[in-house]
């Protein structure tokens, strides 16, 4: 059954997009890349060689023919700093599409949305595709949508926590509220079960990194991610069953026995 998600005109058929780094070696990076079928994976622009081809970087073990690449603006903590990192992402020939992080708090790293905003709308206008790391906020999610963001990406728990989802109710709300771009889960993902909620409310896509990169077994918990995600997402095309105060029997209570 094809269920393909579309944002801004490119099509993923897998709802799971990965990022490169914490791993153990990037040739575990590439073999979790692979057993997840993820078809875009997030590269920090500021953390990452991008100039001197002569030494090795995570873009030598990824898969350009088969996987997409979301290149993000991670450590950037005013707008100016991530517009900057966006269009060197863009003059590298990385992409014009963003993964755009304006962080607010060195703690916590919590996003500066005043700052998200000013740089989402300067982005948009000079032709890149944001897709901007937000709190589970509906009002400031609908401001991103107005300033031209392509997708919102809020937050479950605080980055690479593994807390999962700390709060239903907000996302709830911004699925329900929000139809005009698609919804992506990112941050606090920590095992398989948080994936598959995350996709049984409806979101369209899960980004996640820590999760996979520092399970005992990396490759193993890709797998599981994958088969969560696609479960998720099924159960909620699918429509769960009602919930009920009291039992009801599975079997007929009328009939006869021959």
């Amino acid at each position: 059954m094809s269920d393909a998600l579309t944002i801004a005109g490119r099509t993923f058929q897998s709802r799971l997009f990965v990022g490169t780094g914490k791993y153990r070696s990037k040739q575990i990076m590439r073999r979790c890349h692979a057993i997840s079928g993820t078809e875009m994976v997030t590269l920090a622009v500021r953390r990452v060689n991008l100039t001197d081809r002569t030494k090795e970087s995570e873009l030598d073990y990824i898969d350009r023919g088969a996987i997409y690449i979301l290149p993000n603006t991670a450590a950037c903590y005013t707008a100016e700093d991530a517009i900057r990192t966006a269009r060197l992402a863009q003059e590298v020939g990385l992409s014009n599409w963003i993964k755009l992080e304006v962080i607010g708090d060195q703690k916590t790293l919590f996003p500066d949305n005043e700052g998200l905003l000013e740089a989402t709308r300067v982005l948009v206008k000079e032709g890149f595709i944001v897709l901007p790391y937000t709190t589970d906020d509906l009002v400031n999610a609908r401001k991103l949508i107005d300033a031209g963001a392509a997708a919102v990406m809020p937050l479950a728990a605080p980055i690479g926590s593994g807390l999962g989802i700390q709060n239903v109710t907000n996302l709830k709300i911004l699925r329900e509220a929000i139809t005009q771009v698609p919804l992506i889960v990112d941050a606090g993902v920590g095992t398989a079960s948080d994936a598959a909620v995350a996709m049984e409310l409806g979101f369209d896509a899960i980004l996640l990194n820590t999760a996979i990169a520092e399970a005992d077994d990396s490759e193993r918990m890709a797998h599981a991610m994958r088969l969560a995600v696609e479960a998720g997402r099924a159960a909620f095309l699918a429509g769960r069953m009602p919930k009920r105060e009291y039992a009801v029997a599975s079997s007929p209570l009328v009939g006869t026995i021959a």
